[in-house]
């Protein structure tokens, strides 16, 4: 009890220059992120291979390719999350005198390590050395970079350019058609794909592409707008009736152009209608945990989601690269030596190393929080 109550108070001194509610959101999608890695999804599908319950693992994964599910979320509330961290943090340093320029140098030192870290990855996947650009942190670090051109522009300005990263978008896969390459939005008969052998020599077997990066710049930009917001001299209760509004207004328009065979919603390729209707839905979920955390002043579990968020890069690329080459097959030789004792089934057993190795995840990153040792690029 007294280290639980130790990570709550140090919750307090934390929130002097930071959103309460974006930790908590960022540590919650990196808890999601941990649990694919550790094999949660995977082994729970394997349990469950019907009914309900398959249905709703089955929202922890991606969608095969026109559609959307939960997953499909993740990785634009990581951007979001992202965008509104780096202008908070702009702003702040505005505050002590530090200038865009000068800082513009920090985002694009910051901007190298994530391109380095996210090619690396790829290259501890396939154990040997590629050179493939389908990584999120890839991805972030150019967004990052597009988003801070424009950090101190006005909102409209900001939504603007937005908006015409995704008609460039539609521009491209519509009239940019290459010999076996001409089908907008049919897996890996698109333009993306064929930048790609442009790029990197080769396409990628799900159907992701490296050209992701100019749609789902919108998601940072995005995040820039709603940091802006949760951090500007307005009354809380004004702020979740624009969030709201934006929310319905993305919602609808990104649901409209696939409703109406415009465009069609696939997360794969980041068309437009799914830029914006994930926009939508992560605003939503952001306006919640603001209004959860921030305004009713509800944190008496938060520190469970801070402690992994104020550390999410370190804990990202641990479990991605230690946890999955050596911690997932260490704990299951323990956890398999217990659960053997009582004739568990070996899917059941799937499921509980699954979980102990998550469980091992967050403790490091809990002693890590206590510790006060926090990482970043």
């Amino acid at each position: 009890m007294q280290t639980v109550q130790s990570a709550e108070n140090y919750i307090t001194p934390f929130q002097q220059q930071r959103l309460l509610s974006l930790d908590v959101m960022r540590g919650l999608i990196m808890i999601l992120l941990a649990a694919e890695s550790c094999l949660v999804y995977s082994s729970l599908n394997d349990l469950y291979p019907t009914g309900f319950s398959n249905y709703m693992v089955q929202q922890f994964f991606h969608h095969p390719w026109h559609g959307l599910l939960f997953w499909d979320l993740v990785q634009p509330a990581f951007m979001t999350m992202a965008g509104a961290a780096l202008y908070i943090s702009f702003y702040f340093k505005q505050k002590k005198g530090i200038t865009w320029k000068q800082n513009f140098k920090h985002i694009l030192v910051r901007s190298v390590k994530l391109f380095i870290c996210g090619t690396a990855l790829h290259c501890v996947y396939a154990g040997k050395t590629v050179w493939e650009l389908w990584n999120v942190l890839t991805q972030l670090s150019v967004t990052t970079v597009i988003a801070y051109l424009i950090i101190k522009r006005s909102a409209a300005y900001q939504i603007t350019v937005a908006v015409l990263l995704l008609l460039l978008t539609e521009f491209l896969y519509r009239f940019v058609l290459m010999p076996g390459y001409d089908e907008p939005f049919v897996e890996h008969k698109n333009f993306g794909a064929w930048f790609d052998t442009l790029l990197m020599g080769k396409i990628n077997t799900d159907g992701w592409v490296a050209i992701n990066f100019i749609p789902t710049a919108a998601h940072t930009i995005c995040g820039v707008l709603v940091g802006k917001l949760l951090i500007a001299p307005i009354e809380e209760y004004k702020k979740l009736k624009i969030l709201f509004v934006a929310a319905a207004i993305t919602l609808m328009v990104g649901y409209g152009l696939n409703i109406l065979n415009i465009t069609p919603i696939i997360k794969r390729i980041s068309t437009s209608s799914f830029v914006v209707v994930s926009a939508g839905w992560v605003i939503l979920m952001m306006a919640f945990l603001y209004w959860l955390t921030d305004i009713k002043d509800f944190k008496k579990y938060a520190w469970i989601f801070v402690v992994v968020g104020t550390n999410a890069i370190f804990i990202y690329l641990f479990f991605e690269t230690v946890g999955l080459q050596w911690l997932n097959n260490t704990v299951a030789i323990f956890v398999n030596g217990f659960t053997d004792l009582f004739a568990a089934p070996d899917k059941l057993q799937a499921v509980i190393n699954a979980l102990v190795t998550l469980c091992l995840e967050w403790g490091l990153c809990y002693w890590l929080f206590l510790k006060k040792i926090f990482f970043k690029l």
